[in-house]
């Protein structure tokens, strides 16, 4: 890549990074929250789920405007409307006169609707601006940002929350900004369509994607979601955890956060360089990552394993999972169709990923109280169940909505890692 394309990427990866934080850095600072607002578990992780169903129900329009009027006239006034709700949010503190929770979930509802227009589109006009394997790796690079945005940001929100919980809220403009400017001056449009699909094109390709290659999108979407779900329900169990057993506050709290997401990035940015452009072994990672996941949840089921050293290793091990699962399917959803259905197809896969992300706190909040070995028994069950699913339907198809020969569900491990055998010369 030249420097301009590195500016580029580099823009674009600033995207998944800000708004990324819209959730995990405030994971960190839900327990001061619900004490200074006097909430329970429920109303808490409210918090984390008003903001992602809206993202989830309006990313599908964003990606048709995106589609009608261009990536980066979507991206960039998202950003904005995202940072403005941060300020909303935080600043509904400052008056005893406003109920501060209602204000709190505005805010956390308009910054959702920001956040609509920001990752999924990224990912869009990534898949628009690279090829071939050049476009595995941006991806990659793509998720690792995000993963990378997942471990800074619980350390970010627990120091910042050293100030008041408030400020967490109110520093969102002071992160966008840069990112916004980044965009503005170094990312560019892809070559436009000759004619942008109107409303009644535009479902009509969602169906007409969805009768060719129905197998393949609902499970990698599937995958997606329960990767989210529990990833986001065990940060918030771990908040909660932190906290009542081990009295840990502030950034040692961040810290301990980081440690599975930490995993997780490291894990998304070697994937993305590993995969490049092999389908079987996109479908084998998004196989082994949820049931890496799903033994470690598991194992973490069983009392004898809770003790700390332990508990620390499977749950970065199932971070270690996810990192496995994210970057394929961005891949593989994303080279799975043409230009002119990759805005619909990778909005609809981010929408489904937001409703993981907002599914996940209050089912563990709900199951916390049954107490951990049902909780991380049904978080394995789900993880399995994902799993099972992806091996006997991710089937990638080609851009005609055939199904590639490429996709081997019998594949064996053994013949992914052997070396090919060498041509012998010709006469």
């Amino acid at each position: 890549m030249n420097k301009k394309t590195r500016l580029e990427l580099l823009a674009l990866a600033g995207v998944p990074m800000i708004m990324v934080l819209g959730n995990s850095m405030i994971i960190p600072v839900l327990p001061d929250i619900g004490r200074a607002l006097g909430l329970g578990s429920f109303r808490t992780s409210l918090i984390i789920t008003l903001f992602s169903v809206p993202a989830g129900v309006i990313i599908p329009l964003a990606g048709f405007l995106s589609d009608q009027f261009g990536r980066r006239k979507v991206i960039i006034p998202a950003l904005v409307v995202y940072g403005l709700g941060g300020l909303v949010a935080g600043a509904s503190s400052f008056s005893p006169s406003l109920n501060p929770y209602a204000w709190l979930v505005a805010g956390r509802v308009l910054q959702g609707v920001g956040a609509a227009g920001t990752s999924p589109i990224a990912m869009a006009l990534t898949g628009d601006l690279f090829q071939g394997q050049e476009r595995s790796q941006a991806l990659g690079i793509i998720e690792s940002s995000n993963g990378l945005g997942k471990v800074l940001s619980p350390i970010l929100g627990s120091a910042i929350g050293l100030i008041a919980w408030y400020a967490v809220l109110l520093s969102f403009p002071v992160f966008v900004l840069p990112v916004v400017i980044g965009m503005w001056l170094f990312t560019r449009e892809p070559e436009a369509l000759k004619k942008p699909p109107g409303f009644q094109e535009y479902l009509a390709s969602l169906k007409k994607v969805f009768a060719q290659k129905t197998a393949f999108l609902l499970s990698s979407f599937l995958a997606g979601l329960v990767a989210l779900l529990v990833l986001f329900g065990v940060l918030f169990f771990l908040s909660e955890y932190l906290e009542s057993r081990y009295h840990l506050g502030g950034i040692q709290r961040g810290g301990a956060l980081a440690v599975p997401v930490l995993f997780m990035s490291a894990t998304s940015f070697l994937t993305g360089f590993v995969i490049k452009r092999k389908v079987n072994l996109m479908r084998l990672f998004v196989i082994i990552g949820l049931g890496l996941s799903a033994v470690s949840l598991y194992l973490l089921s069983i009392p004898a394993w809770m003790r700390t050293g332990t508990f620390f290793v499977f749950i970065s091990l199932a971070g270690a999972g996810t990192g496995l699962i994210l970057p394929c399917l961005n891949t593989m959803i994303t080279s799975s169709v043409g230009p002119d259905e990759r805005g619909l197809i990778t909005s609809l896969y981010g929408s489904v990923r937001f409703f993981g992300v907002a599914a996940g706190p209050p089912l563990f909040g709900f199951l916390m109280g049954r107490g951990l070995p049902p909780m991380f028994r049904t978080a394995a069950v789900l993880a399995t169940a994902a799993s099972l699913v992806a091996f006997f339907l991710a089937k990638v198809p080609d851009r005609q909505g055939q199904e590639s020969d490429r996709s081997l569900p019998a594949l064996s491990l053994a013949k992914l890692l052997a070396k090919p055998a060498k041509e012998k010369p010709g006469p």
